[in-house]
């Protein structure tokens, strides 16, 4: 079985090392253009259409082939390579950013072509996460792992942070077509450098499909990767941990959040005050986690799952919007530093011909479960926000204790 060079040593700065730097800023750009593109395309087809069941349309576009395709493209990225995977999805993004600048600059485009569009560049982005954060290892020595991981993923918090204001301020000042090509231009600069990476990063052919010198199929590469997964008590706890933070945080903290601000908080406008304490706090654990790596990871992650689960269930007996903010502040930093743990432990342990399939199931974890996050809020509101944010919070603290319960979770350093 051939695998990738490892990396050189890097200088002690962890800057030092010009194909980690343009790494960082490849990865750091493409989080911020998704971050601004979003607020982009919501903003776009609500100028189209009046608000409704098209802007659901465009935004169901990209989520579908985003999650459909991630565990296929988990297989393309262990079968032909992270980084030429990640230069591909990055330049596809580009191309399709440029078709919808060329719509938008000379022809009312309609909603549906809008949505084909949007669509293409989910499928550009399920091929691009687990192939992005799979390079990180080829790249980056093990000791630099985490603070590569809290570089990028802090990158992608301040995109979430700053990107409604800078993308809504953007179009009003200077219009759709040319924030567009704002957004379009950030996203070369991403590919270029993240297409620099590919002869670095160099792996043979077939190194994560072949058995006895006979490559496996997609279908049983696809199994190959799921049963490493279900199998190994590590990737298997932390999987399920994600998803279940998922499902019990997002849909409770956007839908109960908004109907919390209403209620308690003074109005709906303080929803935004809370969200950006969320942004904040995950920023801030994302460079936690970077700058003081946790040195027995295994109850750091009990205690980022335990801290995500107190936070939300915190959020029921808040009745002022700097309370809320503080709590909503609590549940990104335990979010995000739970996130850099996670993922650079993985990176570190999974075998490299299986990386980019767990890496794969990692980011569909954290974007598949979304709707059902969404309904399980949309049950439990009519018993009150109370209600539904003690049974999620709940829910994620008796995770923290499954995960505390784990032999092999425990004993991580």
């Amino acid at each position: 079985m051939t695998t990738e060079p490892s990396a050189p040593s890097l200088p002690r700065e962890p800057l030092g090392d010009p194909h980690l730097r343009r790494l960082i800023v490849g990865q750091g750009l493409a989080a911020v253009v998704d971050a601004l593109f979003l607020i982009w395309l919501t903003l776009f087809v609500l100028e189209l259409s009046e608000p409704g069941i098209a802007t659901g349309l465009v935004l169901v576009a990209v989520a579908l082939p985003r999650a459909a395709l991630l565990l296929p493209a988990g297989v393309l990225v262990d079968r032909i390579g992270p980084a030429r995977v990640t230069a591909g999805a990055s330049w596809l993004r580009v191309a399709v950013l440029l078709a919808l600048g060329a719509l938008v600059t000379f022809t009312p485009p309609s909603v549906t072509t809008v949505a084909l569009l949007a669509g293409m560049l989910g499928a550009a982005d399920a091929a691009y996460f687990p192939a992005a954060l799979a390079m990180l290892p080829a790249v980056v020595p093990t000791e630099k792992l985490s603070r590569a991981n809290a570089l990028v993923q802090g990158a992608e918090s301040g995109g979430d942070l700053v990107g409604p204001a800078v993308a809504a301020g953007a179009v009003a000042a200077v219009g759709f077509e040319a924030t567009l090509g704002g957004i379009t231009a950030m996203a070369a600069v991403a590919a270029v450098a993240l297409s620099t990476l590919v002869r670095v990063v160099r792996r043979g052919e077939g190194a994560g499909d072949a058995v006895d010198g006979e490559r496996l199929s997609s279908a049983r590469a696809l199994g190959a990767g799921l049963r490493y997964a279900w199998r190994e008590p590590v990737v298997r706890g932390m999987l399920a941990a994600v998803a279940l933070i998922n499902i019990a945080v997002v849909g409770p903290v956007l839908v109960g959040g908004a109907v919390l601000a209403d209620q308690r908080l003074g109005g709906a406008g303080s929803l935004g005050v809370v969200l950006s304490g969320f942004g904040v706090g995950s920023l801030a654990g994302s460079l936690m986690a970077g700058w003081r790596p946790p040195t027995r990871r295994g109850w750091t992650v009990v205690g980022g799952v335990a801290a995500i689960g107190a936070g939300t269930a915190g959020l029921a007996a808040v009745t002022h919007v700097v309370a809320a903010t503080a709590v909503a502040s609590l549940v990104g930093l335990g979010s995000a530093f739970l996130g850099v743990v996670i993922v650079a432990t993985l990176q570190e342990r999974v075998p490299g011909h299986l990386l980019g399939r767990v890496l794969s199931l990692v980011v569909l974890a954290t974007v598949a479960f979304d709707p059902f996050s969404y309904v399980i809020a949309g049950l439990l509101l009519p018993y009150g926000t109370t209600t539904l944010f003690l049974v999620c919070g709940s829910a994620v603290l008796a995770c923290a204790g499954l995960v505390a319960a784990s032999p092999a979770i425990r004993s991580l350093r």
